[in-house]
C-alpha cells in the first residue's frame, strides 16, 4: 500500500468517525438548556405563579403563569437555549398590557426532568396548551420554539401565531452555522416549519431582525411567504438582542393579534 493510499484511508476513517460522533451527540449541539431550577415566579414577575402540568409520556413540567386582565393568554415557547427566567422580560412586557402569559419550559430546561428532542418538545407544548383549558390563546414561538408553536398551531388552532426569528427547517439553520457539514443528511430532528405553516388557520405574524446571523432574515422571510403572514422587520437587530425579547415592535406584534382576536 502506497503512502498516499494510507493517507487517504486515514483521512477517510477520521471523517467517518467524526460524522458518527456528530450523529450520536448532535442533540447536545442543538439543545442548549439551562437546566438549573428557576426561582419562584413571584420573585421575578408581579402576580407570577408557579404551575405544573404533565405530558402525555408522564413528565411533570414546571412553568410560570401570570394571569391577565384581558381575555387573551400568550403561551410562550422559547428557543433552544436558556430557560423561562430568560424570557421573563417578555412576560413582564405583555402583562403590563393586561395579557395573561404562560412561560413554559421544555423537558430538560429550568429544572424539568427528561432530555429534549423534537417529539418531546411538542408533547411539552401540547401539555402546556391543555393546562390552559378553554382560555383564548395566542402562541408565541421564538426561533426553535417557532417550529414547536407552528406544529401546535396546526393541531390545536390558536387565536393567533407569532413566530419570532423562525427558520424554514432546522437543517437550513444548521447549514448556516455548520456550513462544512452535511447537516441535512445527519439530522434526526427536522422541525419543518414551512411544510406546516401554510396549514395554520389563524393570523400569523413573523418578526425578525435584519442583522440575525443565527437564523438569517431570508429564512424568516421564506416562512412569512409560506404562511401569508404579516411581517415585522426590525432593522439592525441580531438574534439575541434585547429588542427581540421585549422591544416595542415585538410586543406590538403580539398585541395586534390579541386585539384582533378579542
Amino acid at each position: 500500500m502506497t503512502t498516499l493510499m494510507r493517507t487517504v484511508l486515514v483521512v477517510a476513517a477520521v471523517a467517518v468517525l467524526l460524522l458518527a460522533l456528530l450523529w450520536a451527540f448532535q442533540r447536545r449541539l442543538i439543545y442548549l438548556p439551562d437546566g438549573s431550577p428557576a426561582p419562584p415566579a413571584a420573585s421575578v414577575l408581579p402576580d407570577g405563579r408557579d404551575v405544573t402540568f404533565t405530558t402525555s409520556d408522564g413528565l411533570t413540567l414546571s412553568a410560570w403563569y401570570v394571569p391577565g386582565r384581558r381575555d387573551v393568554t400568550v403561551l410562550v415557547m422559547g428557543g433552544n437555549a436558556g430557560n423561562r427566567l430568560h424570557r421573563a422580560p417578555l412576560a413582564s412586557a405583555l402583562a403590563e398590557h393586561g395579557l395573561g402569559v404562560l412561560l413554559m419550559d421544555y423537558r430538560g430546561y429550568g429544572g424539568n426532568p427528561g432530555g429534549p428532542d423534537e417529539e418531546g418538545l411538542f408533547r411539552d407544548a401540547l401539555a402546556a396548551r391543555d393546562w390552559l383549558g378553554d382560555r383564548r390563546v395566542v402562541y408565541f414561538g421564538e426561533s426553535l420554539g417557532a417550529a414547536v408553536a407552528t406544529r401546535l398551531a396546526v393541531e390545536r388552532p390558536p387565536l393567533g401565531l407569532v413566530l419570532r426569528s423562525p427558520f424554514t427547517d432546522l437543517a437550513a439553520a444548521g447549514q448556516v452555522n455548520y456550513p462544512f457539514l452535511p447537516v441535512r443528511a445527519l439530522l434526526r430532528d427536522r422541525f419543518p416549519v414551512t411544510e406546516r405553516v401554510g396549514r395554520v388557520r389563524a393570523p400569523v405574524v413573523v418578526v425578525y431582525g435584519t442583522a440575525d446571523t443565527i437564523v438569517p432574515a431570508r429564512l424568516s422571510r421564506a416562512v412569512a411567504e409560506a404562511a401569508g403572514a404579516t411581517v415585522v422587520e426590525i432593522p439592525g437587530a441580531g438574534h439575541n438582542d434585547l429588542v427581540m425579547l421585549n422591544g416595542r415592535e415585538l410586543v406590538n406584534a403580539v398585541l395586534t393579534l390579541a386585539g384582533r382576536s378579542a
